[in-house]
């Protein structure tokens, strides 16, 4: 099995040959200067990254998986938005295609905000060609397999009151109320977070799946999707939660694994 590894000055691509794809659109920390230069100190922290969520996921090539990573930050642009803001969850607070504010409503710009032509040219230089490659990696899964699994993995702080009250569970699936993903997935996924008691666990809960999940999940062309929403204190220090340790990770790290293996079977076998 052969894999071939990329990268764009928009995201890193490692290119497998098996039915899984592992995007992680929330992951990037990089600020282009002409951009950094207008926002203000919350704003260049881009302390709302998934910080080093994907390398939980450091299996998937064992897997056959692909892996499309985004490098810049959801401060530039969220990847995991419409592309014209459209609300994911009506009636509750939420960051748009290129936020103004960070989750605890702090400004992240020392003045102007982006322009229409601003957002516009954004839409067009990131969101859509990473939603392109998205779609190239699961179309080219498909046609190989029968079938493709989308893992979008993404972490959250413990805590952000204007999101949720009090505690999230460790692990949140998001499958759009069952919209993308067939059943057999959805049963497997039950049996394991069932068999499942080192982390606790919801499925569509707070998070039902963000854009990635909705717009690329169409089990009816057996192209499934899943959001996997960790609690970052699950795997990272919060005191520092910018520096990844591999030892504190490992134990969710070797959780998952086992998780996803079984969502493939369940996928493969899907009708």
């Amino acid at each position: 099995m052969s894999f071939n590894n990329q990268s764009t000055d928009i995201f890193t691509i490692h290119q497998g040959a098996g039915p899984l794809v592992v995007a992680a659109p929330h992951v990037g920390t990089y600020l282009p200067p002409e951009i950094a230069a207008q926002l203000n100190d919350v704003g260049r922290s881009v302390m709302e990254t998934d910080f080093h969520v994907h390398r939980l996921y450091d299996f998937a090539p064992e897997l056959g998986a692909s892996t499309l990573f985004a490098i810049h930050s959801r401060y530039v642009v969220d990847l995991n938005r419409d592309p014209n803001s459209a609300p994911l969850y009506p009636g509750q607070f939420e960051t748009g295609m290129c936020p103004l504010t960070d989750f605890d409503l702090r400004p992240i710009y020392a003045g102007d905000v982006p322009s229409e032509a601003e957002i516009n040219r954004r839409r067009q230089h990131y969101w859509w060609p990473y939603h392109a490659k998205l779609e190239e990696l699961l179309e080219a899964a498909r046609e190989r397999h029968g079938f493709a699994l989308l893992i979008d993995a993404h972490s959250i702080r413990p805590s952000i009151p204007t999101l949720f009250e009090g505690a999230l569970p460790d692990l949140s699936f998001g499958t759009d109320s069952g919209r993308t993903c067939p059943a057999d997935v959805l049963d497997a996924l039950q049996g394991w977070m069932a068999q499942t008691t080192a982390y606790s666990s919801v499925l569509d809960g707070r998070f039902k799946g963000g854009f990635t999940t909705r717009g690329h999940g169409r089990p009816e062309d057996r192209v499934y999707a899943l959001q996997i929403e960790i609690v970052q204190s699950c795997y990272l220090d919060m005191s520092d939660p910018t520096t990844y340790g591999a030892e504190r990770a490992r134990p969710l790290s070797e959780t998952l694994k086992p998780l996803v293996e079984t969502l493939i079977s369940a996928a493969k076998q899907a009708k």
